[in-house]
């Protein structure tokens, strides 16, 4: 048997660093991965035995359950094979945000063709641990303190098709949608795709590749007390901070690191936080910059931190209008998300971005992310139910677009709701033309905080029950967009109620008719 040669560049440190060998292995690693030196694989399943072992899809696990805790997630999977279990582990919304869906991005890690663990933007660190602990357990060599293997370019594609590749498209406008008294910051954000070259269908998504705030990159410099112009691989550190690194939750490695640099209480301390555990009951407040903040005693060399840093992700956005009706152009309904954790505002990357930031005429990468099993049905006459309160109205608006623009004669309903209908109905002016013109032939609303009660999406549902089970009895199609940990439930279990109500079903024959209505493409969601 031959015995391969251990590759000599992987030892990066010399013998005679002052380092213990946890430390030096660590480093090792670390600065491997800095170098792109880090070649470690994942346990490499052919394509028959991974085939066979995602065709237990259906196993009556409820792998697509983004409301079930991970722990519960986990628990359902014992004894499952690793793409089952890895599976298990992600965020279960199917979001698209890391080029896959949940399980063919298990099956990509599985079968050794992804190395990169930290892509699942809604599971983030809690999904990232997980998926290093399985990848240890089954052999494949990633750890839950190792750095990440280096990201691995995929093939390019057409500009503008994937988020390896995106295109470039020109910011048009924003238009706030909420009125006076609003407690939530809306916005109706406009794209021009004419010199880009892309198109899009209804029910697909918009990956926008936003900048991180100037403000939030500029602390996190000073903090780090170092150069803004400092070279990292050929570009600035601030503008590597800008483009490429996350600076939300900081990751494991960023502890870690610190780890190694620091003596003492602090040390152990970031040891701690490493291991996913919260020493001092901050950890929600252990963002990049608060954790510079609280380890300020340590000294970074800036190419060491940029690279224990997650890279950015893509966010995405479902899109609010139609090709067929508007086409060259693209439009996306965005929440700005602005909050406070102590004394600190945080703000959103990329709603901030689109809602603050960005200006008319700038260009914006960007790429379109296709649906998968959300869109309108093939029969243009098929009648569609679709509950979307809040953003989640945007597809529905684009349903609506492209359905009056092609001439689709199936009846229409909307859900929607929000907070108070005086300064909350988004697109009201457009939508009462529509139920006016005939075109939508429900539109039903709720506000949560208008009266004594609050009243949402789900409570519509059950009053109007026994129209929508009619719905259901003639064929239509029924979706639902938005928030997956309450909302989207909810709305799951007002049609379950409704369905065994006015279809005189037990409870267990109502869930089996929801889930067929799900397996026949009938019921689809569009969560985040």
């Amino acid at each position: 048997m031959t015995v391969q040669a251990p590759n000599p560049l992987v030892q990066v440190l010399p013998e005679t660093a002052p380092f213990s060998e946890e430390q030096r292995s660590w480093l090792n690693g670390f600065f491997a991965g800095l170098l792109s030196l880090d070649n470690a694989g994942v346990t490499a399943l052919s394509p028959a035995e991974n085939a066979a072992m995602m065709g237990e899809a259906d196993d009556g696990a409820p792998w697509h359950d983004p409301a079930m805790a991970l722990a519960d997630r986990m628990k359902l999977a014992e004894g499952r094979p690793l793409p089952r279990r890895l599976f298990a582990a992600m965020a279960q919304q199917d979001c698209g945000q890391c080029g896959y869906v949940c399980e063919t991005y298990s099956a990509a890690i599985a079968e050794g063709k992804e190395g990169r663990l930290n892509l699942c933007a809604p599971g983030g660190k809690e999904t990232l641990r997980q998926l290093k602990a399985l990848m240890e357990e089954g052999g494949g060599g990633a750890t839950a303190t190792a750095p990440a293997a280096p990201e691995q370019p995929a093939p390019a594609g057409p500009p503008g098709r994937s988020r390896e590749n995106p295109a470039l498209a020109t910011f048009l406008s924003r238009r706030r949608l909420n009125g006076e008294g609003s407690e939530k910051e809306t916005w109706h954000v406009e794209f021009d795709l004419s010199e880009s070259g892309l198109d899009y269908v209804v029910g697909d998504a918009f990956g926008i590749l936003a900048r991180n705030d100037p403000r939030l990159v500029d602390a996190v410099i000073a903090l780090l007390g170092a150069r803004p112009d400092a070279d990292i691989g050929g570009r600035s550190l601030r503008e590597r901070l800008l483009d490429d690194r996350a600076l939300g939750p900081a990751p494991d490695a960023l502890f870690q690191l610190i780890s190694y640099v620091t003596g003492g209480e602090a040390r152990q301390k970031a040891k701690r936080l490493a291991a996913g555990e919260d020493p001092d009951g901050d950890l929600d407040r252990l963002d990049v910059l608060g954790t510079l903040h609280k380890f300020s005693s340590a000294r970074l060399s800036p190419e060491a931190f940029v690279e224990a840093l997650d890279p950015l992700q893509p966010r995405l956005y479902s899109i609010s209008s139609s090709c067929n009706a508007t086409p060259g152009r693209i439009s996306l309904t965005v929440d700005t998300v602005r909050y406070t954790v102590g004394s600190r505002p945080r703000w959103g990357v990329a709603s901030t971005f689109l809602g603050e930031r960005v200006q008319p005429g700038d260009k914006v990468p960007v790429y379109v992310q296709r649906a998968h099993g959300f869109g309108l049905p093939a029969d243009s006459e098929t009648p569609i139910v679709m509950v979307g309160p809040g953003t989640g109205v945007a597809p529905f608006r684009a349903f609506l677009h492209d359905r009056r623009a092609t001439g689709a004669k199936g009846k229409n309903w909307l859900f929607f709701g929000h907070q108070r209908r005086a300064s909350d109905f988004f697109y009201e002016d457009e939508l009462n033309a529509m139920k006016d013109e005939g075109l939508l032939t429900g539109l039903t609303l709720a506000w949560s905080r208008d009266g004594k009660d609050k009243i949402y999406v789900q409570d519509r549902m059950r009053e109007r029950g026994a129209e929508l089970f009619a719905w259901l009895e003639q064929g239509a199609h029924f979706y639902v967009c938005g928030d997956a940990k309450r909302m989207a439930k909810d709305v799951e279990r007002a049609m379950v109620d409704v369905v065994a109500e006015h279809g005189r079903r037990s409870v267990d024959e109502a869930v089996a008719y929801v889930a067929a209505l799900k397996k026949a493409g009938r019921y689809q969601a569009d969560v985040y």
